[in-house]
């Protein structure tokens, strides 16, 4: 355990960060996920919706710096990979 006041300050504030990394991570999981469902659907409308929502969630945790820019384009190229294949 920490003795120091700073030290102490610091595990508090990286609880509160690690809370909300964690918060928005999952967030973005959900979308990607209904993404997904709606491309096993073969439902093309739905998905289209879907990765809108999703491209600009994925973008925000990007900008917050909750992932790496690259990790963000990834994610985005993969499900808009899966969005155009059903055509």
């Amino acid at each position: 355990m920490a003795n120091i006041k700073s030290a102490k300050k610091r595990i508090k504030v990286i609880a509160t960060k690690t809370a909300r990394n964690r918060a928005i991570k999952s967030a973005v999981k959900t979308y990607c996920k209904k993404v997904v469902v709606a491309t096993q659907n073969n439902d093309k409308a739905l998905a289209q919706e879907q990765l809108k929502v999703a491209v600009k969630k994925i973008d925000q945790a990007t900008a917050k710096g909750i992932y790496h820019k690259n990790t963000g384009a990834r994610k985005k190229s993969t499900l808009a990979r899966m969005v155009n294949k059903i055509a």
